[in-house]
């Protein structure tokens, strides 16, 4: 959720003074973009994975400070929600078998946290919103201590004016239509973030390449079918959290203000364009201001932190985000992925990541790029279709027209992430282990949303209740989490 805040509620002088930061900061990035020297020479990737807390009866369990204490490892820090951590990945460079590395790394790492773990009383599950989470799990104080969250909290329904309206229908016509009083919804919504280091002048590229990937990425990644007991889209984490963050009355959305959690409206020329878009289009949420002069820091030959148009830029939810960060005094930019969902198991998500960062290198260095080719409201829809649908997702895609999401992965995009993963150098070894598992994801046709799926309904026809199918199906997810086993070989209820 981005760095500290001082308070909760702001006047409206720190708010003017805010904006006019937030404006000279903007100045001050794009004289950066013609004349600094930005940090490329590695292409280094990162990535960080939202957890959830359960007791020993699989219902969600709060107590994140407990947990964190027990842990005692910094790269585990609290989340929203009290029943929520998250898991950051140090930054490091794709090539050769690091990914394998890596996946050792965290299931050691995971390993080692469920143990301390358990010895706080909790569950650690990696899943895109935990299935038995229900309204009544909310008590006053759901929320971790952390005045940023507060602030949010504040900000966001101080822009409302009246409480949130959830509002889901699934493809299986069920249905959730519930207010909330709080934020507490946004919290239910886990996810992975993967990180890409790029050059000023190939951002644009890469960014319109991963909003073109992104409907995919959700049709073979998706892993959040439940909400409140209902089950609605594959992916519900998609919707939700843009219902759970919406500053907007009903008559702003009506005017076509934009939400706060956005897809976007264009293809990009530069990074630029981006966080003018966030300056012109969103009022702050947390205007917190700094004593930094951008601009003499610049003429003196620094990279400033600008740390107003970072802060106002962790308020835009954009599931492709822009970054600019400094390490050591030098400026880098990155793209953020925020697509998909957390787990279901280490393997998946490696597996998943490494299907972006191949399938996205081909696409933005392509000749004649895919969003040349494609509008952006093709992208869009895409984008909602592969989160409504998961598996069964109809893709519309160049040169195939609509297309079955499974067809298109397994005949065009693995050959491109193949090629692009040795592109960036990665070993024989790791492509085949994870995009293996995205081939065979894609011949059995199931992901972690479908399996969930199929175990509750194969439940629930031995007579269950649907509360204790999901907590039959959360112990089963378990399990094969741990097993570490891709989610398509998982055995289901006989």
């Amino acid at each position: 959720m981005g760095a500290e805040v001082s308070g909760t509620t702001y006047t409206r002088e720190q708010r003017q003074r805010y904006r006019e930061k937030v404006r000279q900061d903007l100045d001050v990035f794009e004289r950066m973009l013609a004349t600094h020297r930005f940090e490329y020479e590695q292409q280094l990737t990162g990535m960080e994975i939202e957890l959830n807390l359960v007791g020993k009866d699989a219902m969600p369990l709060m107590s994140n400070a407990a947990v964190l204490e027990s842990i005692a490892d910094t790269d585990y820090q609290t989340e929203l929600g009290r029943y929520n951590i998250e898991l950051n990945v140090s930054p490091r460079p794709m090539p050769g078998d690091s990914a394998i590395q890596l996946e050792r790394e965290l299931r050691e790492s995971l390993n080692r946290a469920e143990t301390k773990a358990n010895e706080a009383g909790a569950r650690i599950v990696q899943v895109g919103i935990l299935p038995t989470l229900m309204p009544e799990h909310f008590s006053p104080d759901w929320m971790s201590a952390n005045a940023r969250y507060a602030a949010l909290n504040e900000s966001i329904f101080a822009a409302r004016g009246e409480d949130l309206f959830i509002d889901i229908e699934g493809t299986s016509g069920e249905r959730l239509a519930m207010y909330a009083d709080s934020i507490y919804p946004e919290s239910a919504c886990t996810s992975v973030q993967l990180h890409l280091q790029v050059q000023p002048h190939q951002f644009a590229a890469y960014w319109n390449a991963a909003q073109a990937l992104s409907g995919v990425q959700l049709a073979v990644g998706a892993n959040s079918p439940y909400l409140f007991g209902k089950q609605l889209w594959q992916e519900t984490r998609v919707e939700l959290f843009l219902q759970a963050t919406d500053t907007r009355s009903v008559e702003l959305k009506y005017q076509g203000v934009r939400p706060r959690v956005w897809f976007g409206e264009r293809w990009i020329t530069s990074i630029f364009d981006l966080f003018e878009e966030n300056v012109r289009y969103f009022p702050a949420l947390l205007p917190e201001t700094s004593e930094e002069d951008p601009i003499a820091v610049l003429d003196e030959g620094r990279a400033p932190e600008l740390a107003e148009l970072k802060l106002h830029n962790g308020t835009v939810y954009r599931w492709n985000r822009p970054i600019y960060d400094t390490v050591d005094g030098t400026p880098h930019l990155r793209v953020e992925n925020r697509v998909l969902p957390a787990g279901p198991t280490i393997a998946d998500t490696l597996a998943n990541s490494a299907f972006y960062y191949g399938v996205v290198r081909m696409l933005a260095e392509h000749d004649r790029p895919v969003w040349s080719r494609m509008s952006f409201a093709a992208a869009e829809h895409n984008f909602t279709e592969g989160a409504r649908r998961g598996m069964d997702a109809t893709i519309y895609w160049p040169g195939f027209g609509e297309v079955a999401s499974e067809e298109l992965v397994l005949r065009h995009l693995l050959p491109l992430a193949h090629e692009g993963l040795r592109k960036w150098g990665v070993a024989t070894a790791v492509r085949e282990r994870y995009l293996g598992i995205i081939e065979q994801r894609c011949r059995v046709g199931r992901n972690g949303a479908s399996w969930q799926v199929e175990c509750v309904q194969a439940l629930e026809a031995k007579g269950l209740s649907r509360l204790e199918a999901l907590a039959q199906m959360v112990e089963r997810y378990l399990d094969g989490m741990h097993s570490n086993e891709p989610v398509h070989t998982w055995e289901l209820p006989g």
